[in-house]
């Protein structure tokens, strides 16, 4: 199964609750931190909602 290499790219600070709350249950703290996770529906979702704020990348 592929999996996601997600990384912050960009602060949290000045966002909205819910994409502070997606990026830490993506497990993602500070800036260039990075976050390997399966590739399913729920994750993309995530990653969708806070697209502007991280880099991502399949590995397989």
């Amino acid at each position: 199964m592929a999996e996601l290499k997600i990384t912050l790219k960009r602060s949290v600070i000045g966002r909205p609750q819910n994409q502070r709350d997606t990026v830490k249950a993506l497990g993602l703290n500070k800036v260039n931190s990075t976050a390997v996770r399966p590739a399913n529906d729920a994750i993309k979702g995530m990653v969708a909602t806070v697209a502007h704020l991280v880099d991502v990348e399949e590995i397989s």
